[in-house]
């Protein structure tokens, strides 16, 4: 593809992500079912570390659209898109049929001057309690480690598992900015991972 294509796809990647948080944002206040709240001595044993903020906001979105300049054609950015569909699908389901919130403590600091704070007040702004399972961010990046690992040149060998140093971090950024219970992480992975099968089988 040339760089009007990649210019084309990246605007389509970015109205996508948008579009995605307004379905995102609508489920937060509809639910089939009132969300419940739970957590463990583990999740209490986490610490709150505020500048884990820049992890999950400083990196997510950016490996997320570096994803579409890795696309060998449109039919390959369609194919990825599509399968991101799929997964919003399966999240949206489970959080309006099954909602869990996290405790609504978890939020109640005080922003004083630390910049890490205030950005993570601003993000709480919008990323309320509730779609708290399975983790969205986490099964974002699962997914989009998967595509990498797909799209990314095989001559660079081992180092093409460092893209699964994304959903790593993610998680982490996730668990220490208390946005998430440690039992949120393994099925938003799952999720990532189901989606990405599911769509190659029924593309395939």
């Amino acid at each position: 593809m040339g760089a009007m294509d990649y210019f084309i796809c990246l605007v389509s990647a970015i109205v996508m992500i948008i579009g995605g948080y307004q379905f995102y944002f609508f489920v937060q206040k509809h639910h089939y079912r009132p969300a419940r709240e739970f957590n463990t001595r583990l999740d209490d044993r986490i610490p709150f570390w505020p500048s884990w903020v820049w992890i999950d906001s400083g990196l997510y979105y950016p490996i997320i659209l570096l994803l579409v300049f890795t696309q060998p054609s449109f039919q390959s950015f369609n194919y990825t898109a599509f399968s991101f569909l799929v997964l919003l699908a399966m999240q949206f389901a489970v959080f309006y049929f099954f909602p869990v919130r996290i405790p609504a403590h978890w939020h109640r600091y005080q922003p004083d001057g630390s910049l890490s704070l205030r950005m993570l007040a601003f993000v709480h702004r919008f990323d309320k309690y509730d779609n708290s399972i399975p983790s969205m961010h986490v099964s974002v990046a699962t997914l989009t480690a998967l595509h990498l690992h797909a799209t990314l040149p095989q001559s660079l060998g081992n180092w093409l598992l460092l893209a699964f140093l994304f959903p790593l971090l993610i998680s982490m950024s996730a668990l220490f900015t208390k946005q998430h219970y440690v039992a949120d992480i393994l099925p938003g992975a799952v999720f990532g991972w189901i989606a990405y099968v599911f769509t190659n089988w029924l593309l395939s």
